[in-house]
């Protein structure tokens, strides 16, 4: 524990990844609103 100085990790993969994944969160839920917004207009 002694070599740890905080704020000198290097995290851009974690950020890409954090990115990454609210990306395809809102693909993810634009896709589910459009669906709905589909299934409502032509309730078959």
């Amino acid at each position: 524990m002694a070599d740890y100085k905080p704020g000198e990790m290097d995290i851009t993969v974690q950020e890409k990844t954090f990115a990454g994944f609210i990306k395809f969160v809102t693909w993810g839920a634009g896709i589910a609103i459009g669906v709905l917004i589909f299934l409502a207009i032509f309730n078959s």
